[in-house]
């Protein structure tokens, strides 16, 4: 159980800085009279999610014994996003927007590394029965540490400051920092993952890379999520421009929607469980469909404050729904003898399709407006429908854990 609520709570830590940055910043920027334009390539401040497959090798490979194999990265780099977001209370934003977009890109690499050495201790944990059921650890945490930076600290924010909503931040990091501390790791001889090298990497992943219907499971990753970010991207923008206030936004989408995610996404690991890995993959991306029109459906009126919460709840429950089910999915494809590796060679793929769609939603929104954005982020998500057809076909053809 030890290892269960660390693991969560690691995941949570790292989803504060990204749910920071997708959330409260859009919001922040906005409120600063910063185009949209400019808004939607601030995302380009996750660019450490996308590279985390540059330095996986290392994270699986290097290690002090004394220290664990996973903590010997943990703890600096836990301690690391701690120092940042100490930082980052006592900065004046308005008068220091650079370098609070800086502390923000540092602690997002942390995050990014230390997602690897998190992930490699959940493949050292988790048995091949437990992946639909670890996943939504794994997401449901992540998702909790957005819930807070992107929702509660966003709603806080109109009352106590941006700056003063970083001492919660910091303090939240600090619990799993104590907890690493006096954890005992499995010694190497009892754990699955073995001491590779990077030629073993190599070999590995060129023999995953050639496995049946390889091409379809990477256009799949990349794809799922195109669609929904070119609408998100511009949704909480939308809403400012509407008339909400940051307080309303940061209610609706960061903590009733969060909220409506968590549940979504411990949802998605019991389907994923019960049903099956293809099966649950398969429900969860029809249902994705449903948010999405209601958001396009938003932008076609002045939307009620009803409307935009019930569509955000939707948003939300299907899309964690959705996610728990993919990473399962991703998981389900790993290699084991690289597993740290591997996955995050998956998940760097899942980071780099989606972002796209962020960087230009703004550049679009400007251009063709809301309503007609959202009508092509619904026309995208169809694409990993029709891709899902042959890969079902290659079910159990690629590694399996």
């Amino acid at each position: 159980m030890y290892s269960f609520s660390l693991l969560l709570l690691l995941y949570l830590s790292q989803g504060i800085p990204f749910g920071f940055q997708v959330t409260a910043l859009p919001v922040l920027l906005r409120q600063l009279g910063i185009s949209l334009t400019i808004i939607g390539f601030s995302s380009i401040l996750a660019l450490p999610w996308m590279l985390k497959i540059l330095w996986a090798p290392m994270v699986d490979r290097f290690w002090i014994k004394k220290i664990g194999r996973r903590k010997s990265w943990l703890i600096p780099l836990q301690s690391l996003m701690f120092i940042c977001a100490f930082s980052a209370s006592y900065i004046h934003i308005a008068s220091n927007p650079v370098l609070f977009a800086g502390i923000i890109f540092v602690m997002n690499l942390c995050a990014s590394i230390q997602d690897i050495a998190v992930d490699g201790l959940a493949i050292d944990v988790l048995k091949e029965q437990d992946l639909g059921y670890g996943n939504a650890i794994q997401v449901v945490g992540y998702k909790i540490g957005m819930l807070v930076s992107g929702g509660f600290l966003v709603w806080l924010s109109s009352y106590t400051g941006w700056q003063y909503t970083f001492i919660i931040v910091y303090s939240i990091i600090a619990i799993p920092l104590i907890l690493l501390v006096p954890y005992k790791e499995k010694t190497l001889s009892n754990t699955k993952v073995q001491f590779i090298t990077f030629t073993d990497v190599l070999v590995h992943l060129k023999n995953g890379m050639a496995s049946k219907g390889i091409l379809f499971i990477i256009f799949l990753i990349a794809t799922y999520k195109s669609g929904e970010t070119l609408i998100d991207g511009m949704f909480k923008p939308f809403l400012v421009d509407s008339g909400f206030t940051a307080s309303q936004i940061g209610l609706w989408q960061g903590v009733y929607g969060m909220g409506a995610s968590i549940v979504g996404s411990i949802i998605g690991g019991i389907v994923s469980s019960r049903l099956g890995i293809i099966k649950g993959l398969w429900l969860t991306l029809i249902f994705r469909l449903v948010p999405l029109f209601g958001e396009w459906y938003c932008t076609t009126m002045v939307p009620s404050p009803t409307v935009v919460i019930l569509v955000t709840i939707a948003e939300h429950l299907f899309g964690g729904m959705l996610t728990t089910a993919m990473f399962a999915f991703m998981m389900y494809c790993v290699d084991s003898v690289i597993g740290a590796t591997h996955y995050t060679l998956l998940a760097t793929i899942e980071v780099i399709g989606k972002s796209p769609g962020m960087w230009f939603s703004g550049i679009l929104a400007d251009t063709i407006g809301y309503s007609y954005l959202f009508a092509l982020g619904i026309v995208v998500s169809f694409i990993p429908l029709v891709l899902m057809v042959p890969i079902k076909k290659f079910n159990n053809t690629t590694y399996v854990r």
